[in-house]
Protein backbone atom coordinates (compact mmCIF):
# COMPACT_ATOMS: atom_id res chain seq x y z
CA UNK A 1 0.00 0.00 0.00
CA UNK A 2 1.29 3.74 -0.60
CA UNK A 3 0.52 6.82 1.09
CA UNK A 4 0.74 10.05 -0.73
CA UNK A 5 0.22 13.78 0.78
CA UNK A 6 -2.06 16.30 -1.60
CA UNK A 7 -3.35 19.53 -1.69
CA UNK A 8 -6.39 19.74 -2.89
CA UNK A 9 -8.03 23.21 -3.90
CA UNK A 10 -11.14 23.96 -2.38
CA UNK A 11 -12.94 24.37 -5.93
CA UNK A 12 -12.66 20.66 -6.07
CA UNK A 13 -12.70 19.43 -2.91
CA UNK A 14 -16.37 18.07 -2.56
CA UNK A 15 -15.91 15.62 -6.38
CA UNK A 16 -12.69 14.70 -4.98
CA UNK A 17 -13.83 13.17 -1.70
CA UNK A 18 -16.99 12.29 -3.80
CA UNK A 19 -14.35 10.09 -6.09
CA UNK A 20 -12.84 8.47 -2.73
CA UNK A 21 -16.26 7.56 -1.31
CA UNK A 22 -16.47 5.04 -4.21
CA UNK A 23 -13.09 3.08 -2.84
CA UNK A 24 -13.69 0.86 -0.36
CA UNK A 25 -11.89 1.24 3.00
CA UNK A 26 -9.59 -1.51 2.28
CA UNK A 27 -8.78 0.11 -1.14
CA UNK A 28 -8.34 3.51 0.49
CA UNK A 29 -8.15 5.33 3.78
CA UNK A 30 -7.96 8.39 4.90
CA UNK A 31 -5.05 8.63 7.59
CA UNK A 32 -5.65 12.91 8.04
CA UNK A 33 -7.05 15.76 7.01
CA UNK A 34 -6.32 19.53 7.96
CA UNK A 35 -6.22 22.96 6.22
CA UNK A 36 -3.36 23.82 4.45
CA UNK A 37 -0.80 25.74 6.07
CA UNK A 38 2.24 27.03 4.46
CA UNK A 39 5.62 25.67 5.83
CA UNK A 40 6.64 29.67 7.77
CA UNK A 41 3.13 29.69 9.20
CA UNK A 42 3.72 26.15 10.98
CA UNK A 43 7.09 26.98 12.06
CA UNK A 44 5.54 29.93 13.47
CA UNK A 45 3.16 28.32 15.73
CA UNK A 46 6.07 26.28 17.25
CA UNK A 47 6.40 27.80 20.94
CA UNK A 48 9.79 29.30 20.66
CA UNK A 49 10.97 28.33 16.89
CA UNK A 50 10.91 32.04 15.75
CA UNK A 51 13.30 32.76 18.58
CA UNK A 52 15.36 29.98 18.18
CA UNK A 53 15.53 30.70 14.30
CA UNK A 54 16.70 34.80 15.80
CA UNK A 55 18.99 33.41 18.18
CA UNK A 56 20.68 31.18 15.08
CA UNK A 57 20.90 33.78 12.97
CA UNK A 58 23.04 35.63 15.37
CA UNK A 59 25.47 32.78 15.23
CA UNK A 60 29.19 33.38 13.84
CA UNK A 61 29.48 31.22 10.65
CA UNK A 62 32.59 29.84 12.38
CA UNK A 63 30.22 27.35 14.56
CA UNK A 64 28.31 26.27 11.85
CA UNK A 65 28.09 22.45 10.67
CA UNK A 66 28.51 21.67 7.27
CA UNK A 67 25.69 18.84 6.25
CA UNK A 68 28.76 15.65 6.25
CA UNK A 69 28.92 16.48 10.32
CA UNK A 70 25.09 16.18 11.12
CA UNK A 71 24.07 13.46 13.02
CA UNK A 72 20.58 12.47 11.77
Amino acid sequence: MQTITLKIDDSINEKFFWLLSHFSKNEIKILEQSEYISDDDYLRKIDGMVQSIKEAKNEPIEKGVTLDKLEW
